[in-house]
């Protein structure tokens, strides 16, 4: 759910070391590390799910109903998901609907509304420190309880464009890299303008920087070869 709309990403190029990352990477590949590492997130958010009375109210923060069939969708009956996003997408799934928001201002949603905000790999996109503590503070407002999920600013290879340290380049060597080549899931930009848009939408945190953005949350880390890899900051149970 990004607030500013990004050209379609695609598969990364097929290079020997470009399919080796994303065998790594791709959260659409079940044997992947990426989605090995979501199964076990999604087996803990399940678990604090299961101590909860039913019926439980999900609101997913730029959430996909695609998302939600990879890891296996809730019981309808017991689960309500409202998948929150700036363009309307179409439901299928039972339990399931969907509302034209944004994560930075939900105005239509109130106070303590839902009983559960869920976010996977959203605040990172909003590219802006002012932008991401709007979006904190508004899942704190309207959620009783909230599991909210971002990369690891400091794990070495960069989750979008899938280059080792490319977070710590200054935006216009990371444009200028972007508008010669398509870098991970990100197509080449046609300008160098365009490039460096695109590359200003991200902006990954640290461990401290979202315990800053929610500091009543207990951390959840994923780990790879040691290193942290991402977060999960989660509160209310």
């Amino acid at each position: 759910m990004n607030p500013t709309p990004q050209p379609a990403e695609g598969k990364p190029s097929r290079t020997p070391v470009n399919r080796a990352l994303a065998r790594l990477a791709d959260s659409t590949d079940l044997r992947s590390v990426a989605s090995r590492l979501r199964k076990r997130r999604f087996a803990f958010f399940q678990s604090l799910l299961d101590t909860l009375p039913a019926p439980v109210r999900i609101l997913d923060v730029g959430g996909t109903q695609h998302y939600w069939r990879i890891i296996g969708p809730p019981d309808g009956e017991r689960v309500q998901v409202v998948l929150l996003n700036l363009v309307k997408p179409q439901v299928s799934l039972p339990g399931f609907t969907s509302v034209i928001g944004d994560a930075r201002a939900m105005t239509g949603v109130g106070d303590g509304e839902f009983d559960v905000v869920f976010s996977n790999s959203v605040i990172e996109h909003l590219g802006t420190a002012a932008d991401q503590k709007r979006m904190a503070d508004e899942v704190r407002r309207v959620g009783r309880r909230y599991f909210v999920q971002t990369p690891n600013k400091h794990f070495p290879m960069e989750p979008h464009f899938l280059v080792p340290c490319f977070q710590y380049l200054p935006a216009p060597a990371r444009a200028w890299l972007l508008s010669r080549r398509p870098l991970g899931w990100q197509k080449k930009a046609s300008t160098y303008d365009e490039a460096l848009q695109r590359v200003r939408t991200f902006r990954l945190l640290s461990r401290r920087e979202l315990q800053r953005l929610f500091p009543e949350a207990r951390l959840y880390r994923e780990r790879f070869l040691g290193m942290e890899k991402s977060f999960v900051a989660y509160h209310g149970w």
